[in-house]
């Protein structure tokens, strides 16, 4: 069977006759948007990581960092959401790099995409643990072990899954909301009281100030971290209401939205302390008091207490969006036949909430199961889930980032003339593709800083080597199937729903 690289193929049924699919029209314009900005956890970025840039990356010049970062994400994305209106692929980076640079690519952009995802999950479950227990002995005295809350996230997260994207959307919306709410709260009320002890100053959001302090580079790649999840509006394409326009909208909302309110209240977090004094809190034993502070002083202590629940249920929201991540990448990557066995496993969907309901059960025994080895061999589990993972997954999906910006160059380079833009479809992609791979250079000269504690860790060590690992297996496996099974490797990001095909 001959394959062209260029085309997608028919419509293709699973053994019992049925073509799985997820559920159409399930989420709209704004579902899309809730379900991207879960991801980046708001109130997570802010208050894990930006005391650490303060004191350990670029000082004030934090918020210029979020800055710089919006500035590369909103270029990558005009490329991104060009080529999102006419493919439409619940795989999102599979499909669009396949459509781009070849199946061979495509496949090992999917692994690595899925790979990022299914260690976020475990990752955010090391987060919500910390915090959770953490809260539950300030606030009500118990002394929870971690691996309590660890089981709840992983059956809350579960659950979520398998009754569809609408239920998580509803949960998420009201975890999110009351997250965002209560960070804009202490930004909008230091801002009205005149921008803290000393008044408005500019610097921390003078561009400039983004590549000075301590180690610029950890700072901007903190900036970049805080992002991660943002283009996951892309694998809601088949279960959004008009995907070539929902898709699109969605991604630039994302982006801009919450680097608008990164840069807002992160300004407000240290203008609120004062900038020397922000250095100093954010130095201290207790890093947290760089949000704390400003909160208790302009809003009220029960803001303070309230802010400590709202940083359990915000990682709690990311894990869950993460847990769908994972299990949409899962299903399409099944769904297609990568290996036969997964075509009515994993590739399936539910058959009254449209969901990928088996792919969900997996990545909930994946997570598990990196729970329990983390539990039997590391002195602080709750943590080191959440630092290794995060910095293993983090790497893996800014590198199909980078590629998927190439992707794009090559797609319009030979697809759809009326579509090409000196900026959209050229300019912007390769500018965003370089940026991306900077960003990766970023992270692997900082990644022992970013690790702190865990920076000896074999996990961290093998991190590049994993990554490495996966892409050449998805390489190796794809030019197998080309020459072995052709009829599967046509199928690869290829999505099989004719009103999802490429326009």
């Amino acid at each position: 069977m001959a394959v062209d690289e260029g085309v997608a193929p028919a419509a293709d049924v699973s053994e019992d006759g049925a073509v799985h699919r997820l559920k159409p029209n399930a989420i709209g314009l704004l579902g899309v948007v809730f379900m991207a900005v879960a991801t980046a956890a708001p109130i997570t970025a802010m208050t894990g990581n930006v005391p650490f840039m303060v004191s350990s990356g670029n000082g004030i010049g934090a918020p210029a960092s979020y800055l710089v970062a919006m500035v590369v994400l909103a270029i990558f994305s005009v490329g991104f959401t060009s080529m999102a209106k006419h493919i439409t692929s619940t795989g999102a980076f599979y499909g669009f790099i396949s459509y781009g640079l070849g199946r061979t690519v495509g496949l090992a952009s999917g692994m690595l995409a899925t790979f990022a995802y299914m260690v976020f999950e475990p990752a955010l479950i090391g987060i919500f643990s910390t915090f959770a227990t953490g809260t539950f002995k300030d606030q009500t005295g118990l002394d929870v072990p971690w691996w309590v809350f660890a089981i709840i996230m992983l059956a809350v997260n579960a659950t979520g899954t398998w009754f569809g994207v609408s239920v998580a959307e509803k949960l998420l919306v009201v975890l999110l909301g009351t997250e965002v709410t209560v960070l804009a709260a202490m930004a909008i009320s230091v801002a009205l009281h005149g921008g803290g002890p000393h008044g408005f100053t500019f610097g921390p959001v003078n561009p400039v100030n983004a590549f000075k302090g301590t180690s610029a580079g950890l700072g901007l790649f903190f900036a970049f971290w805080s992002w991660v999840g943002f283009e996951s509006t892309a694998m809601y394409g088949e279960e959004s209401r008009d995907p070539k326009k929902i898709i699109p909208k969605a991604t630039m909302i994302s982006v801009l939205g919450v680097g608008v309110f990164y840069v807002f209240v992160s300004w407000m977090a240290i203008i609120g302390n004062g900038e020397s004094e922000a250095v100093k809190v954010a130095s201290s034993a207790n890093p947290l008091a760089l949000f704390f502070n400003p909160t208790e002083h302009y809003v009220g202590h029960w803001a303070v207490d309230l802010m400590q629940w709202l940083m359990i249920t915000g990682s709690l929201a990311c894990g869950m969006a993460f847990h769908n991540c994972a299990s949409r990448y899962m299903y399409a990557l099944g769904r297609e036949g990568v290996l036969p066995s997964l075509k009515n496993t994993v590739g399936r969907t539910h058959a009254k909430h449209g969901s990928p309901h088996i792919a969900g059960f997996v990545q909930t025994v994946v997570s598990a199961v990196l729970i329990l080895a983390f539990w039997a061999t590391t002195k602080d589990p709750a943590n080191a889930l959440y630092v290794l993972l995060a910095i293993l997954g983090t790497m893996a999906i800014l590198v199909v980032q980078a590629v998927c910006s190439f992707a794009v160059l090559a797609y319009f380079r030979k697809n759809h003339p009326e579509s090409r833009h000196w900026f959209r479809t050229f300019t912007a992609p390769l500018l965003g593709g370089v940026a991306m791979l900077a960003v990766v250079l970023l992270l692997v000269s900082n990644m022992s800083v970013a690790a702190g504690s865990e920076s000896n860790s074999p996990v961290l060590k093998a991190t590049p080597w994993l990554v490495l690992l996966v892409a050449a297996s998805g390489i190796g496996y794809a030019q197998y199937l080309k020459r072995r099974a052709p009829e599967r490797y046509a199928l690869l990001g290829r999505t099989v729903l004719e009103e999802t095909k490429e326009r």
